[in-house]
């Protein structure tokens, strides 16, 4: 292994060597307390320290680093406290995660580190939108993140550095391909020679170096870092390396060849070093002795601090209250039930909008009050959306704020959160609802959780046309609010007119959690109201009662609020009690319990499918809650538990609208 010091002076390269034996001693200490029983998983990056060192010391303390399993020296590189780190790893009550999390699932915003997930790709994608923030603001900035061989097969590598290099964003990404994904070796991963040669795919800049060697990794990522910083464009770079552990410790390495083993070996990145050193004369064998005793007793101290126990009662609250980050004050006036309106028309403050026009609305205000927003989709810029919701905003706002994505949604939303860890709010437009698929696991993994593992709020909107109604088959119209529904840190909203769509999305735009806003289709253009001029926004949460009955309670939202009222049209002589629903994340139990007891009965109206919809949640709650209230069974009314049709005939018959009659003569005349 050949070394270049290049312009590097003594003090520098001796820094190089305690910041990788700092993490290599505690990783061997870690190995011993694993064996103990006083940790109980671990993920050894012994043999590859070079790598996160290097990288680490290359980069601007202020610049975001996306880390995973194997790199400590991230970590420690960034000066983190090794009894903060020990205490994570312990999974002590006052670590980063507050005893949520393990290992390195956790992020700290003051040092610049993104916690991952298991799921591993996801991480990509965030750079990306950290990058965007960089240059939005014309910061000379970048950001770097780690994947390893095995990540790159998944679809996320694609999304992250195809957007990276379409946007021209400062992103240095890093292979760590240390010869095996768990057991699997990279033969059986992929057949290219080298992973580095995918770069070329992308249109941007690549190269392979020895991850081993602390100097080159150094060397090459720190010229690597100001060539994306210089040309605004990100780089790719493959570390060859080797994981001298098993994936975790548990698994092992048996299924390694004994002369492969042997063969890194002797490539051990601090050996290696450590006898240059020597033979440099820059090191005596003393002073590594010394180094080494040094970092020893640190660690020990270090340790018998985390070690001391620290008593807590969890409670229940305790848990509940990190879901979410709390509000922040915005100054917005806030309308609950609209009541003002009527005042608003006879003053001529209000205007006559379409839904679709009141959510571009609240979009344009936004855009204005807040200029570094971004809205990010395809086809939004000047086309204007696939319904027209974003037309004329890059005439307003500018490409660099209004931007078309290419075809990925799981990378556009990592790139939302990438902004939001630069305090950027942005709305991501999901062409339908459907395509929300694709991009899942970093909506239920990645945002939704993401306050509660280490405090960091993920401020963005995913903005989800939806719904049935136009005959445009299963894959354009289905209804999937209720899948999320089900993640805590998640915050679903469901508007069903011109006025509380644009409150309701002002109000998801200023809230400073992830929320998914359901638009239906089929109202943009079919229904118009009054709607305030000003900014405003309606709380998130907060049910509404449309009318107000002594016969039976109609509990529901978006489309099913028109249903519901040309029902009452219908037959003007029932007396009915209809609840808009408005936010299915979280929902308003207190107007609900009122609905039920003004009235004893009771019908859940909802579009999706009947199994697993809201409407099971609410009326299980019900049976519960109000039983003593219930004149007759809580009864629900939904679409069929079919994909929804194509043909329109087809697709009325699917429609819970078609059973709605029959539905609420069986509950007046139970």
């Amino acid at each position: 292994m050949e070394y270049q010091r290049g312009s590097l002076d003594k003090e520098q390269l001796i820094h190089f060597y305690r910041s990788m034996v700092w993490p290599r001693m505690i990783e061997e200490k870690m190995l011993v307390l694993l064996r103990q029983g006083k940790i109980s998983k671990w993920f050894s990056g012994i043999g590859q320290e070079a790598i996160s060192v290097g990288a680490t010391l290359a980069m601007d303390p202020t610049e975001w680093i996306m880390p995973l399993h194997r790199n400590l020296g991230v970590f420690t590189g960034r000066d983190m406290s090794l009894v903060e780190l020990f205490k994570q790893w312990q999974g002590d009550r006052d670590s980063f995660s507050k005893a949520r999390e393990r290992s390195f699932h956790f992020g700290s915003k003051a040092h610049h580190i993104c916690g991952m997930i298991s799921h591993l790709g996801p991480q990509l994608a965030i750079a990306d939108g950290v990058a965007l923030a960089y240059q939005q603001r014309g910061q000379l900035k970048a950001t770097l993140a780690f994947t390893g061989d095995g990540g790159t097969s998944e679809g996320d590598f694609h999304e992250a550095l195809n957007v990276a290099a379409v946007w021209n964003l400062p992103v240095i990404f890093i292979i760590e391909n240390n010869g095996y994904g768990l057991s699997t070796p990279t033969n059986e991963q992929y057949a290219c020679d080298y992973l580095v040669d995918r770069a070329k795919g992308y249109g941007m800049e690549g190269v392979r170096i020895d991850g081993n060697n602390i100097l080159e990794v150094y060397e090459t990522i720190k010229g690597v870092r100001e060539y994306c910083i210089n040309n605004q464009k990100p780089y790719l770079i493959e570390c060859t390396t080797f994981r001298m552990r098993g994936h975790e410790e548990a698994s092992g390495t048996k299924y390694v060849p004994p002369a492969l083993m042997e063969e890194w070996g002797k490539k051990d990145p601090i050996k290696n070093y450590e006898a240059y050193l020597i033979a440099e004369k820059l090191l005596t064998e003393t002073e590594v002795e010394s180094i080494r005793a040094e970092i020893k007793k640190q660690i020990e101290s270090d340790l018998a601090k985390a070690m001391e126990p620290v008593n807590f009662t969890p409670t229940v609250q305790g848990e509940l209250v990190d879901v979410f980050a709390p509000a922040v004050e915005t100054g917005v006036v806030a309308y609950e039930n609209l009541l003002h309106i009527e005042e608003q028309i006879e003053a001529g403050a209000t205007s006559n909008k379409k839904f679709i026009q009141a959510i571009s609305d609240a979009l344009r205000q936004t855009m204005e009050r807040y200029p570094e927003m971004v809205i990010m989709g395809q086809d939004i810029a000047e086309y204007g959306g696939a319904f027209k919701v974003t037309e004329g905003f890059v005439e307003l706002f500018g490409k660099q704020r209004v931007r078309n994505t290419p075809i990925c949604e799981s990378a556009i939303v990592g790139t939302a959160l990438g902004l939001s860890l630069e305090g950027i709010k942005s709305v991501m437009e999901m062409q339908f609802a459907d395509f929300v698929t694709v991009a899942f696991n970093q909506i239920v993994n990645n945002l939704a959780k993401l306050h509660y593992r280490w405090g960091q709020n993920a401020d963005l909107v995913v903005r989800m046309p939806t719904g049935g109604g136009v005959g445009a088959g299963p894959f354009h119209s289905q209804s999937n609010e209720a899948w999320f529904t089900h993640v805590p840190g998640l915050k679903v909203v469901y508007p069903s007119n011109p006025a509380d769509a644009k409150g309701l999305l002002i109000a998801a735009l200023l809230d400073p959690n992830p929320v998914l806003f359901f638009e239906h289709k089929a109202l943009y253009r079919r229904i118009e109201g009054a709607v305030p001029n000003e900014y405003y926004q309606v709380p998130i949460g907060k049910a509404v009662m449309v009318s107000e009955g002594t016969e039976a309670t109609i509990i529901t939202y978006g489309m099913g609020v028109l249903w519901a009222n040309e029902y009452q049209l219908k037959h003007p002589e029932q007396s009915l009690t209809i609840v808009d629903l408005r936010s299915l994340a979280p929902l308003d139990y207190d107007t609900i319990r009122m609905a039920v007891q003004q009235t004893g009965k009771v019908l859940v109206l909802h579009e999706d499918n009947l199994t697993g919809g809201i409407g099971s949640e609410i009326a299980a709650w019900i049976a519960q809650y109000c039983f003593e209230h219930l004149d007759a069974p809580v009864m629900r009314c939904a679409s069929l538990d079919t994909p929804i049709p194509f043909n329109m005939e087809l697709e009325k018959q699917y429609m819970a609208s078609a059973r709605l009659e029959e539905m609420m003569q069986q509950l007046l005349n139970y």
